[in-house]
């Protein structure tokens, strides 16, 4: 028979902040370079015991991109994500990641310099978070963005209720 659900190994979790903030009547994401910097991403990084997921997100934020705002409690979207390439050492891990809305309020000098903070419309995020990704992986972020945009939307109608 099949191997029961507490059998299997579960891949490791990541916290990612979706900064965001609102530009007239639409929304613009913050990236930030991938540790090698071939690449753009989230902030993101691992939980830690002490911290909620949301806290430990909004911790990536502050530390990554520099971003300061309001971080939903609750994640919004939970993705597929991927480090390593097959052909290197170590071959390539995945994660699932928590995904949380942050709307940026401020910004400063990230605490990592290397990974240079930067806004982008929906349709630049989309383009910019496929570059250099399996499509698996790009589509996973792509989803990321077409369900923050929902989330943002929804907000906004109940906030101008």
């Amino acid at each position: 028979m099949g191997a029961s659900r507490s059998n299997r190994a579960a891949l490791p979790l990541q916290v990612a902040a979706v900064c965001y903030r609102r530009r007239n009547s639409h929304a613009e994401f913050l990236l930030v370079n991938t540790n090698s910097g071939a690449k753009w991403t989230f902030p993101k990084g691992m939980p830690e015991a002490a911290m909620s997921h949301s806290q430990a997100a909004e911790r990536e934020a502050h530390e990554e991109a520099g971003a300061s705002g309001i971080i939903e409690p609750r994640h919004f979207h939970i993705y597929l994500h991927s480090k390593g390439v097959f052909w290197q050492e170590g071959g390539v891990q995945e994660y699932v990641v928590k995904a949380f809305l942050m709307e940026v309020k401020q910004t400063r000098r990230p605490e990592e310099t290397f990974r240079n903070p930067t806004w982008f419309d929906p349709e630049e995020t989309r383009v910019i978070l496929a570059k250099g990704r399996e499509v698996k992986y790009a589509r996973e972020l792509q989803t990321v963005i077409d369900r923050a945009l929902e989330h943002i939307g929804a907000a906004r109608v109940a906030a101008a209720r």
